[in-house]
């Protein structure tokens, strides 16, 4: 794919990206137009989704293409490729909204330092803030600070599984996705 043939409000994202993870997904795809899951895991990343999700919190929109590919092994992967300009709003995909201090101070008060998940105790600063929900399933429709039962407090080990769990949920509609959720419940 040339340069050219890309749109210039996703080009315009891209040259913001510095992070090397998402960065490597980005030169793949303005020299190539697309990259496969095996492609990401030949450049040693093991978890696909997470550096499509890192391009996609830069703000750039990407898809995985229906049409899959077979990798060397046979199985079938899916690619990678840029999405829709059109779903870029302000600079960002989804607009997705940061939580507040006072929020995070809020959780920890009421669930404790720990992990929700694993019930490990941990320093709060260690602890991030994450939707039950998975936020691809309810988007920032749910995102209400005054909610607190909507939300938990993980660290970055848990929310990488459960990352990696939504993302590999045998459910592709909201409601099994939530149904699958139900189960990270702290």
């Amino acid at each position: 794919m040339a340069r050219e043939d890309i749109d210039p409000r996703i080009l315009a994202l891209c040259e913001k990206v510095t992070a090397k993870r998402a960065r490597a997904l980005i030169d793949y795809l303005l020299e190539h137009g697309e990259c496969s899951t095996e492609d990401l895991n030949d450049m040693g990343y093991d978890h696909p989704p997470r550096v499509a999700g890192d391009v996609k919190e830069a703000g750039i929109p990407i898809v995985m293409t229906r049409d899959r590919v077979s990798a060397k092994t046979g199985r079938k992967i899916g690619v990678y490729r840029f999405g829709n300009p059109d779903d870029i709003k302000a600079g960002r995909i989804d607009g997705r909204k940061a939580f507040s201090k006072p929020f995070k101070a809020a959780l920890v008060a009421r669930y404790g330092a720990r992990d929700a998940f694993t019930q490990e105790p941990l320093e709060a600063r260690y602890l991030q803030i994450d939707h039950r929900v998975p936020y691809q399933v309810a988007g920032d429709a749910a995102f209400d600070e005054a909610n607190l039962d909507a939300y938990m407090l993980i660290d970055a080990s848990s929310q990488r599984a459960k990352s990696w769990s939504c993302e590999n949920c045998s459910g592709s509609s909201a409601s099994s996705s939530t149904k699958n959720s139900t189960r990270w419940r702290g």
